[in-house]
């Protein structure tokens, strides 16, 4: 299913612990351990969140969540070091949700850190944890409406696949299947090469296809200009090229827009945007 990672083969099939239980750490050989959090998610959210995923399954009866974070150690810590590690990481409201029901673990995106993680681990070793990262993934439980002889028939992958968009971004998030799969947020993931468009070979085609790809937003006189820029160099842009051309030149940026040169009703104007900015400031 896309959008979604298979289980890690050192810990396929490892029970979950309840929701009741007290929060538990367990061990693997990466020197790896992961504790249970609090709720993460509030009523408020949750009564929101619900009518969508309905609109998924009318099956689904109800939505929780709770934090569970994973500690990568390069030595097993001892207890005393793992009781601090644990009254670290115990904060918030307690989770009272269930722990059967259809799982989702919404991860930060594999092969990143998160800002959380990088707070989160400088706070650690403040505390004298010689821990190496500290990452917090959300588990979401999905309830699911009983059948008329008491059994719970499973959603199907479409559905979960439904379901988990309505519970992550895509953009800085990734979506797992099991509580173990979270292993993989300390793999080392290999640098992907650079690409070239062929532009030279495919022309505007080249560009508009991969503005579609890549998500660049670039504009119809943005994309003639790199077809021109580049014809004329007599080479194909990377995709790193095109990437660093498109948030320089986005809106969101707005460096072309703030120290471009005006004209208006024929008079160009002597200052940019940024002129303006710069000039308030020196006659303050």
């Amino acid at each position: 299913m896309r959008g979604f990672h298979r289980p890690c083969p050192q810990t396929q099939g490892r029970p979950l612990p309840t929701a009741t239980r007290a929060p538990s750490v367990t061990s693997t050989p990466k020197q790896l351990l992961h504790f249970e959090g609090g709720n993460a998610l509030s009523a408020f959210r949750a009564q929101a969140l619900l009518p969508r995923l309905q609109a998924v399954s009318p099956r689904i009866t109800g939505v929780s969540a709770r934090h569970v974070h994973w500690v990568w150690s390069e030595t097993q810590l001892d207890a005393s070091d793992a009781d601090k590690v644990q009254a670290l990481l115990r904060y918030g409201d307690d989770y009272t949700g269930p722990a059967e029901g259809a799982l989702i673990v919404v991860a930060p995106r594999l092969g990143t850190v998160s800002p959380w993680a990088s707070k989160a681990t400088d706070i650690a070793h403040n505390c004298g944890l010689a821990i190496k990262r500290v990452e917090r993934v959300t588990e979401f439980r999905l309830t699911l409406k009983s059948g008329l002889l008491g059994g719970v028939k499973a959603l199907s992958a479409e559905e979960l696949q439904a379901a988990a968009a309505l519970l992550h971004d895509r953009m800085t998030e990734s979506v797992l299947l099991t509580r173990e799969d979270a292993a993989h947020l300390f793999d080392e993931q290999p640098g992907k090469p650079m690409a070239h468009v062929d532009v030279l070979g495919q022309r505007r085609a080249a560009l508009e296809s991969a503005n579609t790809e890549f998500g660049l937003a670039l504009s119809d006189d943005e994309i003639d200009y790199l077809v021109n820029a580049f014809t004329a160099l007599k080479r194909n842009p990377t995709d790193v090229e095109l990437m660093m051309f498109a948030q320089a030149n986005s809106e969101h940026c707005r460096h072309k827009i703030f120290n471009a040169q005006f004209t208006i009703d024929g008079v160009a104007q002597e200052k940019s945007m940024f002129g303006m900015i710069r000039n308030t400031h020196t006659l303050a």
